[in-house]
């Protein structure tokens, strides 16, 4: 049961460190053709994907969370761009799903 939650964890990982590196590509084809820094945020990104699910998420935290978490670190995560917040998640994911060592008993 753990082994394939681990897999699952350690997939996701992989798949949002791809994601990562695709929007590094793509940003920085935007900006050698804008001739100046382009970027991507986060939150225009799931706006584009899910209106809906970021206007829920927004409300349910300034409701039942705290409003101040909401206004200045998720709006300021949500400004940054794709691929410099999608890896540390990433990373928290791949360590999450590491194999155990087992641990062997001294006798």
């Amino acid at each position: 049961m753990f082994a394939v939650l681990r897999a699952l964890l350690r997939l996701s990982g992989y798949f949002l460190l791809g994601v990562a590196v695709v929007a590094a590509v793509v940003d920085g084809s935007k900006s050698i053709a804008a001739g100046s820094f382009a970027f991507t945020p986060v939150g225009q990104v799931w706006f584009e994907l899910s209106p809906a699910s970021l206007n829920i998420s927004q409300a349910a935290i300034q409701r039942h969370v705290s409003p101040l978490l909401w206004d200045p670190v998720i709006q300021t995560v949500l400004g940054w761009p794709v691929w410099l917040a999608l890896p540390p998640l990433a990373f928290l994911l791949l360590i999450l799903g590491m194999r155990r060592r087992p641990v062997a008993a001294l006798v």
